[in-house]
């Protein structure tokens, strides 16, 4: 009776608090609901939609979307692979692990807004440590400034935020794994790539699943960072999620009147791409670990 009780409560929370929005925000997607007050919501059906794909919006979307795609498989790809690289590492027996893993994991309990102020005061192009690096060498940069630059820096301050918590996984599913089977493949003169390919990944296959999912997902619908150290309007850096955002409360983009109507319009777009991608990948990673 009280696991159903408490089953009950966490369905009566997700339905509530997840659901309901996402069902509300789909209704306000076919209104032109606006942020000043005392005008009238009028429902346009699929007018919002119409908007995104027309031509006049389609060349900003398509920018916004390419670069959502970008950063995402960017950080999807350098965080998965230089996380197991650190997690493998921090498995062994090293003096001053411990502290090693705490340090690796710090970035991740840091908000947004610190890292943000951190890498905007190390990236000034005035008087930052990388911009006097840069001078040493006879070179100048505006870092975040450059279009050919920021994504690039806001993708490796995007990993290094979160390689914590992907270093948390993967450490897990390496203490998962019976040491037994390392000490065979050492009996059988397996080399460290060897056991790394045979019997790590193999086993680690769930874990990078997970991995990747999660990282995957949140970088499809990460804006913050961007935000942050770059703006609302660098066109180098403006992808979907940034899109909504200032459309709905920053102020209008891409040419057309600041409306949340259209905001939960190009959310809904997010939305179905984030779900195709990620049933996708998940059905990618599961057979792969069914393969392995």
């Amino acid at each position: 009776m009280t696991a159903q009780i408490s089953f009950a409560i966490g369905m009566s929370l997700i339905v509530l608090f997840s659901l309901v929005p996402a069902v509300l925000i789909l209704v306000i997607s076919f209104t032109d609901i606006r942020s000043l007050p005392y005008l009238p919501t009028r429902f346009v059906g699929v007018e919002n939609y119409l908007t995104f794909f027309s031509s006049a919006q389609i060349g900003y979307n398509l920018s916004a979307l390419k670069n959502t795609f970008v950063f995402a498989f960017a950080v999807t790809f350098f965080q998965n692979v230089i996380a197991l690289f650190i997690a493998v590492l921090l498995n062994q027996r090293l003096v001053g692990r411990n502290f090693a893993r705490a340090v690796v994991f710090l970035p991740t309990i840091l908000g947004v807004t610190v890292i943000g102020l951190i890498f905007s005061l190390i990236f000034n192009p005035s008087a930052g440590p990388a911009a006097e690096l840069w001078a040493a060498f006879g070179q100048s940069s505006a870092f975040f400034g450059d279009p050919n630059l920021a994504m690039a820096l806001v993708i490796f301050v995007q990993v290094w935020s979160g390689i914590g918590v992907a270093v948390v996984i993967y450490l897990a599913g390496l203490q998962a794994i019976p040491p037994e089977l390392y000490e065979v493949a050492d009996i059988d003169g397996a080399t460290n790539w060897q056991k790394l390919r045979n019997v790590t990944i193999p086993l680690l296959a769930p874990s990078v699943t997970a991995n990747t999912l999660l990282c995957i997902i949140g970088a499809l619908q990460s804006y913050q960072l961007i935000y942050v150290l770059t703006g609302p309007i660098n066109p180098a850096t403006q992808v979907l999620s940034l899109a909504i955002f200032t459309q709905g409360f920053g102020g209008a983009q891409g040419g057309t009147v600041q409306s949340q109507g259209y905001a939960a319009a190009i959310s809904i777009v997010q939305f179905v791409i984030v779900a195709i991608i990620s049933l996708a990948t998940l059905a990618y990673l599961r057979s792969k670990e069914t393969a392995l």
